[in-house]
């Protein structure tokens, strides 16, 4: 992306501060003073003492240190406000483009989740935008600062020989080209090394997740090995990026010395004919010292910025990415739906190059009507499932519930009619009562203790010894699969929908946990309209509809007893 752009995007938030950026700038107007005033002080000083030595008085001397130690007090005092309330506004800034960086995201589909790394993503809301506090405080401040050094340093330098002073800002342009030269090397050495940063990130959460995975197949050898390329790679593409820092800074270097020596030389010879005195002289190099601290400093600044610029791209390339299901303007804003689903003509595939999952598919499921969807992997279950809650957007075709297309209805609101129990569930990092009040924030003890009583979870979580305060652990890892699946059954009835999808929501239970979860589900199905994925043909006997979906599409649809003796593929996958 183009700096200009990516600099527009930062100031956008900068100036939400402007206030504390403006008080910022005059306490470095202050502090610039001060520097700027010392090198008079001393050429005044030393002048008096070489041409007028009967005027060099102990109050004169006096006086002088008086007055810059009173701007050294403002000095102080302008620089604590500076590196306190300054990196303040820079940390309000790194933080109000995180949360909207994480708000954006919840924004985005299911689609930019599968084909992204969870370690990428926090990668950007985290350490990407860390240099953008040291930025936003020092970007202004510095550039300010700089201008104004230079600018009086050469008005000042200019009054004590402009000869001297055209040579050595001459010289300026040379050294900051010079320096320079290697922007746009250490851009992307930069780029890279954040991008590798994610990639270690995603590395260790994968392993670290699977840990059961790994030390069951005794294959911690084959994890360091790939956390040591990935590391190794990181290191890299690290020493890439001081290989340019280390040509930047030698270049700065090698210009400072050779300011510092055309000043002594030149001063020197300019002296012995007269053009000017040691005092001059003595003034002169102490603003060069200034003013090449000010060139240093937009030479290093120009690193700060490579290092945060690099950081704002990565944070845009996030939010310039748009999230494929989004409201219509005119968007109906429903309270509480029956539950009539129907699919008609419905087409849909998964992204360019893959084949459709639905071709013209069509359903109709009627309030409170428990269906079953069975057959083989890949017929389009989940995917059907997916379509009700608007994770897609189907090619063709409409899903109608209640009569209204979901595509007109508000995704918030859709989404709130509809209960999902999968197979694979998930629990946060937190307690019992956390995770169930999940379903309906804000709500009371009693509630989560009726909803786990109606989920069958009651009796294991009371003998638990802190009860519904029991930290789960990463992914509720300390519940057993039948507890954890409870937890996300009283979850659902928390959240009272009319409609429920079960999402082989008991498969990869035992056959004892199996029963105690099959009872909760029946209570939750009571009244509700239910689909339910399942691949063990014996948790749906008692559906109202058991549909049979295979790559083709419906292939048989009835009840248990119609599709036995129909003798087709349901009589076949139920016999196996």
């Amino acid at each position: 992306m183009k700096n200009k752009i990516l600099v527009g995007r930062f100031i956008s938030y900068l100036v939400k501060y402007k206030g504390m950026m403006c008080f910022d700038l005059f306490c470095a107007s202050m502090t610039t003073v001060c520097e700027l005033v010392f090198p008079l002080i001393v050429r005044n000083i030393t002048d008096i003492a070489m041409n007028r030595p009967d005027e060099l008085t102990v109050r004169l001397v006096l006086i002088c240190g008086f007055w810059y130690l009173v701007l050294r007090i403002i000095d102080t005092a302008a620089n604590y406000y500076m590196a306190n309330a300054g990196h303040v506004m820079g940390a309000k800034i790194e933080t109000d483009m995180r949360s909207d960086l994480f708000n954006h995201l919840q924004t985005l589909s299911y689609s930019f989740f599968q084909d992204a790394k969870v370690g990428q993503l926090m990668s950007r809301i985290t350490s990407d935008l860390f240099d953008i506090t040291e930025f936003a405080h020092h970007a202004p401040e510095e550039i300010f600062i700089v201008g104004f050094k230079i600018i009086v340093s050469f008005i000042i330098l200019t009054t004590i020989s402009p000869l001297l002073t055209l040579i050595v800002f001459a010289i300026i342009p040379i050294m900051v080209f010079c320096s320079l030269k290697h922007r746009k090397a250490m851009r992307k050495a930069f780029k890279e090394q954040r991008h590798q940063i994610g990639e270690l990130n995603s590395e260790i959460e994968d392993t670290l997740l699977g840990i059961r995975v790994v030390k069951s197949f005794a294959n911690e050898d084959i994890e360091k090995e790939k956390f040591d390329k990935g590391n190794g790679k990181f290191l890299d593409i690290k020493k890439e990026a001081y290989t340019h820092m280390a040509a930047f800074q030698c270049t700065t270097r090698f210009f400072d010395g050779l300011m510092y020596i055309t000043v002594v030389v030149a001063g020197g010879l300019f002296m012995i004919k007269g053009i000017i005195n040691s005092a001059d002289l003595v003034a002169y190099l102490l603003y060069i010292t200034t003013l090449l601290t000010s060139v240093k400093t937009i030479i290093n600044f120009m690193e700060q910025f490579e290092r945060a610029i690099t950081g704002v791209e990565r944070f845009e390339e996030i939010m310039e990415t748009k999230p494929q299901i989004t409201d219509k303007d005119d968007a109906i804003d429903i309270k509480s739906l029956k539950g009539d689903i129907e699919f008609k003509n419905v087409s849909f595939g998964y992204g360019e190059g893959r084949d459709s999952v639905l071709n013209n598919f069509n359903l109709k499921i009627n309030a409170g009507e428990n269906v079953a969807l069975v057959g083989p992997s890949g017929g389009g279950k989940t995917t059907v499932c997916n379509l009700i809650p608007r994770f897609y957007t189907p090619e063709s075709g409409e899903i109608l519930i209640d009569g209204i297309n979901v595509l007109d209805m508000k995704v918030k609101q859709l989404r709130k009619n509809i209960g999902i129990v999968q197979q694979d569930v998930y629990l946060f990092s937190g307690t019992i009562f956390e995770n169930i009040s999940y379903g309906k924030p804000g709500c009371s003890l009693e509630e989560v203790v009726e909803a786990a009583r109606l989920a069958g979870a009651e009796e294991f979580i009371n003998s638990l010894p802190d009860k519904y305060n029991t930290y789960v652990g990463e992914r509720g890892v300390k519940l057993s699969g039948g507890q954890k699946q409870r937890i996300a059954i009283a979850r659902v009835f928390l959240k009272n929908p009319p409609i429920l999808i079960l999402d082989e929501a008991t498969s990869a239970l035992d056959n004892e946990s199996e029963k105690v979860v099959q009872e909760s589900l029946d209570k939750l199905s009571s009244g509700r309209t239910v689909l339910t994925i399942a691949h063990r043909l014996t948790t749906v006997k008692n559906s109202d509809n058991i549909v049979v979906l295979t790559d083709e599409g419906i292939v048989e649809n009835g009840t248990h007893d119609e599709l036995i003796n129909l003798k087709g593929l349901y009589s076949k996958l139920y016999k196996n």
